[in-house]
């Protein structure tokens, strides 16, 4: 009677998510892996290749310059991202009166859709920052950053940073107020500076707001397409294409659907990896409260 009881509540209330979740990802993401082993052409195949796309996938001097170049910019956003939203995070907690309005403001550009925030810092770096410079004769801003390949990389840094650090920051902010009062004026009471209790309190304590944040800035930077697409559009010369532009542009652009697939397959168990790695070894630096 019991697990007939059971049985019922399940299927209302978990029956219909799973339905939807298995509909929408599962079998999707199922029919992918299916295709890779194809010569799919985006319509449909004609015979079964094996592991052909991968080998090609992997002969690729392309794909690999950019799945360098996406670690790196994954790697620098990651650390740039968690640390501007720690500090911003400190700043908000403070005894400040207008702390909600700075909360707000820091907050805004997450709530900028990536293809229109890419457009406006295009114009800020285009046309906004070489007037200026021309004006007050700073020689950093006069060119465009967007075309240079070693600055447009940093530029692409700039918006991420600017527009997912107000995010990252409500997960610090909720990190910082959970730790009890008691423990930190005890630290106070004992004579530890404020940067002693940081280090060695408020961090520690806080570890699980550093594990979620820290991964999804990982699987942000890897997932990253609409700024890449409206800020540079993968150039100069191909320089700034990020792996999920690289793949879009293989299958859509170039026809290769079959590779594309391929690809995408590669880079979610690159990711996959990254991420279980990340949050394991943050799990283990989680101090037990």
């Amino acid at each position: 009677m019991r697990f007939t009881k059971n049985l019922k509540k399940f299927v209302w209330f978990g029956a219909l998510p799973l339905a939807i979740f298995f509909v929408v990802l599962v079998v999707p993401f199922s029919q992918g892996i299916f295709l890779t082993f194809t010569d799919w052409n985006g319509f449909d195949y004609g015979k079964f290749v094996g592991f052909d796309n991968y080998v090609k996938s992997f002969q690729d001097d392309t794909f690999w310059s950019t799945l360098a170049f996406t670690g790196t910019f994954v790697v620098v956003s990651l650390v740039l991202i968690n640390v501007v939203a720690f500090a911003l995070a400190l700043i908000v907690t403070t005894k400040l009166r207008s702390a909600n309005i700075f909360r707000t403001f820091f907050f805004i550009p997450n709530l900028i859709g990536g293809v229109v925030l890419g457009v406006i810092w295009q114009f800020i770096f285009n046309s906004a920052l070489p007037s200026i410079s021309y004006m007050y004769e700073w020689p950093i801003f006069q060119d465009s950053w967007l075309n240079e390949t070693d600055t447009a990389f940093w530029a692409l840094i700039i918006v991420t940073v600017w527009q997912q650090s107000g995010y990252m920051m409500i997960i610090y902010i909720t990190g910082l107020i959970s730790i009890e009062p008691d423990v930190l004026e005890a630290a106070r009471i004992d004579g530890a500076s404020a940067l002693r209790t940081m280090f060695s309190v408020k961090i520690p304590l806080m570890a699980q707001a550093f594990t979620i944040s820290l991964f999804l800035t990982l699987r942000g930077g890897f997932m990253a397409y609409d700024v890449n697409l409206a800020l540079t559009g993968g150039g100069p010369y191909r320089s700034t294409e990020l792996i999920s532009m690289h793949i879009f542009q293989d299958a859509f652009r170039l026809g290769n659907f079959d590779t594309g697939q391929s690809k995408a397959v590669i880079m979610f168990i690159l990711v996959a990896v990254a991420a279980m790695v990340q949050v394991s070894v943050s799990k283990r630096m989680e101090v037990q409260r």
